[in-house]
């Protein structure tokens, strides 16, 4: 018989719709999280021994985030359909860690935005400084063809590099700017969106959870 009748009842159900959208949640946060990872352009860009990593560092916490978002919300469903009070102790509490890891995310992107887009110019910039070097000139070779620019800050580099493009071309310190400004908030904009959804998950599972203690004390 189930513990919890009335309008418990349909907190309960709503809880188990909401795990499942939940669920559905994690696996979009990880295809997202996949999607920027294995991005050819991206992984273009910041491939390379002296390659920044920042940028990853932010995706791999949106990877981890949707991951566990997938498991916990299969975990919720079962909670709320068998009324366990500490299963959805449990999933209250991971929850809650996924709201950090997804704000962290978020704060992340946001914060670390210039700091990211910085480290890449650099990288950039001292791809076409040295063209005595093949290697480092092969990346700035992949960044032109990638983000469909060319030049940068270093005049006599710029004239070596595009002779016969640069009229044609924006610089590509502007380039990477406008390519990683849109990466990083889409990072940003889903741990925070997906973090405020996880605040009525968290409502609901200590709705139901007190529920289910309050009528445990009435038997």
């Amino acid at each position: 018989m189930s513990k919890v009748q009335g309008g418990m009842k349909c907190v309960k159900y709503l809880l188990f719709v909401f795990n499942f959208i939940f669920w559905l949640s994690g696996l979009f946060v990880l295809a997202v999280g996949l999607w920027l990872r294995l991005d050819p352009q991206t992984v273009e860009l910041l491939t390379g021994d002296q390659a920044p990593d920042t940028f990853f560092i932010a995706v791999y916490i949106l990877l981890g985030a949707g991951g566990l978002m997938m498991v916990v919300g299969f975990f919720g469903c079962f909670g709320a359909v068998r009324e366990s009070q500490c299963l959805l102790a449990s999933f209250f509490a991971c929850l809650l860690i996924i709201f950090g890891a997804e704000i962290a995310a978020g704060v992340f992107g946001f914060m670390n935005k210039e700091q990211i887009v910085e480290e890449v110019q650099k990288f950039y910039s001292s791809s076409i400084a040295d063209v005595s070097n093949p290697n480092v000139t092969a990346i700035a070779f992949v960044y032109h063809k990638s983000l469909n620019c060319c030049g940068g800050s270093t005049s006599d580099a710029t004239t070596s590099f595009c002779a016969d493009d640069l009229e044609d071309k924006q610089d590509c310190l502007t380039a990477i700017t406008e390519f990683f400004n849109e990466r990083l908030h889409i990072i940003g904009y889903t741990g925070i969106g997906i973090a405020g959804v996880m605040i009525i998950g968290m409502i609901f599972s200590m709705v139901l959870c007190c529920a289910i203690r309050n009528n445990r004390e009435v038997i």
